[in-house]
Parts: C-alpha cells; structure tokens; sequence
C-alpha cells in the first residue's frame, strides 16, 4: 500500500515538474525553476521508492499516466492550451492502457 501510495505522490511531483519547467520560461525564472528542480528530485526519487515494491513494467507506465494526464489537464484548462477530441481520447487510451497493465500482471 505504500508503494502505491508513493506512486501516487511520485506522479503528483512530475506534474508539478513538468508544469514549473514551463513556468519557468527555459529556467530564466528563479522561483519556477526551483520548484522544477525540487519535483523533478521529488518525483524520481518517490518513483525509486515505489520500485523496491511493485515490478517497473507495473510503475513506470502509470507513473507516466499520471503525469500525463496531470500535465494535459493544467496546460488545457489552466495554461489555455488548444483542446481536441483527439487529444482527449490519445490521452484516454493513455490511461487505458496503463490500466491493461496493471489488470494483465499475475
């Protein structure tokens, strides 16, 4: 349950990372930039710990959904990034494809 957990805050530290990496206007804004240097250092490092528990084809795939999904949802509805119904549903099959992973382990 703590792998999962700290899976889970692993996926919240890429997208703070993500999101503060572009904030940070190619690291030129010092306060931005940190943050991104901070979840980035956070997000692998949770990442690494949820790996001595569950299996890496297990964690990687849905600490990258996570993000993605994350990261997508802010740039559309936060940053004003242009929304499509192609991108919902290339992200959807994101997310069900991690869950196929999770659902085909043994």
């Amino acid at each position: 349950m703590l792998a999962w957990c700290s899976l889970l805050l692993a996926g919240l530290a890429e997208i703070s990372w993500a999101v503060s990496m572009k904030l940070s206007d190619g690291f030129s804004k010092p306060q931005a930039t940190v943050i991104a240097l901070i979840s980035a250092a956070l997000a692998f490092s949770l990442l690494a710990y949820s790996l001595k528990t569950l299996p890496v084809s297990l964690a990687y795939p849905i600490w990258v959904a996570i993000g993605v999904v994350g990261v997508s949802i802010i740039g559309m509805f936060w940053l004003k990034e242009p929304v499509s119904i192609s991108k919902i549903i290339f992200i959807s099959m994101i997310v069900i494809g991690s869950i196929g992973v999770k659902w085909s382990q043994p």
